[in-house]
């Protein structure tokens, strides 16, 4: 495995969570309904912990790396979801910072997935 995988990964949820606390600062200025204060606080909040969780992950550990490799897999499908959504309540320009928070879990998705990361992450057996 490519020793220079977490710091990257990790690199890419500080990513996420500068354009989150951003996006927490755009609402503040220009008003924002509950549901981007809602949403842009739980990414806030999910970056954060993504940060902690590859820490953790780089250590060996792996429930932190099945976390993320559910999470990177996963969200973006329901961020493409609130992008075509007709009526989400999301104005224009939150669903452009989705889309790009949608682009980088997409990047570590694909970072996380490949054979030599799986494989450093073995599955244990039930007894031992």
């Amino acid at each position: 495995m490519d020793k220079n995988l977490w710091p990257l990964v990790r690199a890419l949820f500080v990513v996420m969570l500068v354009i989150s606390v951003a996006t927490l600062a755009v609402a503040a200025v220009v008003g924002g309904t509950w549901v981007v204060w809602l949403r842009g606080g739980a990414v806030a909040a999910a970056s954060a912990w993504l940060v902690a969780l590859s820490g953790q992950a780089a250590d060996g550990r792996r429930a932190a790396y099945v976390r993320i490799r559910f999470i990177s897999t996963i969200a973006p499908l329901g961020i493409i979801l609130i992008l075509v959504a007709p009526d989400s309540g999301y104005p224009l320009w939150m669903k452009v910072e989705q889309g790009v928070i949608g682009v980088v879990l997409a990047a570590v998705a694909v970072l996380v997935n490949r054979r030599a990361v799986r494989q450093a992450f073995p599955k244990r057996g039930k007894l031992g």
